[in-house]
C-alpha cells in the first residue's frame, strides 16, 4: 500500500497556517494519514516540529517510514484527534502547550478506501467493517446493519447520509439480513434502483456507506468535541485549519467558528448584552476555500473539500 503522492490543498494549508513565517514552530496534525501534510510542514522550515495523530495503525506505520528522515521533529502517536490535548501535554512536557497551528483533514484517506479489507469502498469486496481503528472494540458496520431495527437504520441513513430513500433501503436490508460484505450491501441498494428507477448520478450506495462510516466512528461527535480542545491549545495568533468533505461536517465547523468569533450571542432585539460572551477567534476566511481545477485534476477527492481557517485571539 503506497501513500498518496499529493496531499489535498497542501499549498492553501501551508499558507493558511503561516508555516513558512513562524520560527521554531510547533504544529499538530490531528489526521496524520500517510503523512503528506506533515511532510510538507516539516519540509518548509528546518525548525518546524509536528505532533501527528491517527487512529489507524496502518497509516501510522506508513507515515513513520515516510517521516523518519525528520528525526524527532516528527512525533507520531496512535490516538484520535480528540486526544490531542493530552498528547500535546506529553509532547511538550507542559500543562499549557502553546501550539502555532493545528490541521484537521476530516474524512477517509484514499489509502483506507483502496484496502478492501477495511470495508470503506462499495466497489471492492471486503468485510463490512469501516472502523478507522480496526483494533478498537467498537461495533463494525456489519454489526450495525444486522442488529438495528428498521426505523433506526432508516433514521441513520437519513441523518448521516442525507439519503432520501432511507426507509425503502432500510426495509430491504432488514428483509435480506444477514449482510456481511461491502458488495452484498452495495448490490442490494443498486438493485433497488434498477427495479424502482431512476438511477442517481452517484452510486446508489454512496450515501448509505457514508452514513454507516460516520455512525461507526462517531465522526460528527468527534468533530464537535475537538473544536474547543484545539482552540484551547493554540497560542494567541495560532491558527486552526479544517478540511471538510461533506455538508454535515462543514456545518458543525461553520457554526462553531461563527459563534466563537462573535462577541455577543444575545438575541438581536435585546438592547443590552447579558451573555458577556467574548470572541476567542477571528475568521481568516469568511467563506471556505475550495480546490482549484488544477488541484481537482491532480486529486479528484479534492472536489468536495472545503477549507476553513480561524486564528486564536
Amino acid at each position: 500500500m503506497s501513500p498518496p503522492h499529493h496531499p489535498i490543498m497542501v499549498d492553501s494549508i501551508l499558507a493558511g497556517l503561516q508555516v513558512g513565517e513562524r520560527e521554531n514552530a510547533y504544529f499538530v496534525d490531528g489526521t496524520l494519514g500517510a503523512g503528506g501534510h506533515t511532510h510538507a510542514i516539516l519540509s518548509t522550515r528546518p525548525d518546524n516540529h509536528v505532533l501527528g495523530l491517527d487512529r489507524d495503525p496502518d497509516a501510522l506505520k506508513i507515515a513513520g517510514e515516510r517521516l523518519a528522515k525528520f528525526g524527532n521533529r516528527a512525533n507520531l502517536v496512535h490516538a484520535s484527534y480528540v486526544e490531542m490535548g493530552q498528547a500535546a501535554v506529553a509532547w511538550l512536557n507542559t500543562d499549557e502547550p502553546q501550539i502555532d497551528g493545528i490541521l484537521l483533514d476530516l474524512g477517509v484517506s484514499s489509502m483506507q478506501f483502496d484496502q478492501a479489507k477495511r470495508g470503506f469502498a462499495f466497489r471492492l469486496e471486503g468485510p463490512l467493517d469501516m472502523r478507522f481503528d480496526p483494533s478498537s472494540g467498537i461495533m463494525t458496520a456489519a454489526e450495525l446493519v444486522n442488529s438495528l431495527p428498521e426505523k433506526e437504520l432508516a433514521d441513520l441513513f437519513f441523518q448521516y447520509g442525507e439519503e432520501n430513500d432511507s426507509r425503502r433501503i432500510a426495509r430491504q436490508i432488514v428483509a435480506s439480513r444477514p449482510i456481511h460484505t461491502t458488495t452484498e450491501l452495495a448490490d442490494l441498494i443498486a438493485n433497488l434502483y434498477r427495479s424502482h428507477g431512476p438511477r442517481p448520478k452517484i452510486h446508489p450506495a454512496t450515501r448509505v456507506f457514508q452514513a454507516l462510516r460516520i455512525a461507526v466512528n462517531d465522526e460528527l461527535g468527534a468533530v464537535e468535541a475537538v473544536l474547543p480542545i484545539a482552540l484551547k491549545l493554540l497560542k494567541p495568533g495560532g491558527r486552526l485549519a479544517i478540511l471538510t468533505f461533506h455538508s454535515l461536517e462543514d456545518r458543525i465547523v461553520k457554526q462553531y467558528f461563527k459563534q466563537a468569533s462573535t462577541d455577543c450571542l444575545c438575541p438581536p432585539h435585546q438592547p443590552i448584552c447579558t451573555c458577556h460572551h467574548q470572541a476567542t477567534i477571528r475568521l481568516v476566511n469568511r467563506k471556505p476555500i475550495e480546490a482549484s481545477d488544477a488541484e481537482i485534476d491532480l486529486n479528484p477527492r479534492a472536489r468536495s473539500a472545503k477549507l476553513r481557517i480561524a486564528e486564536r485571539l
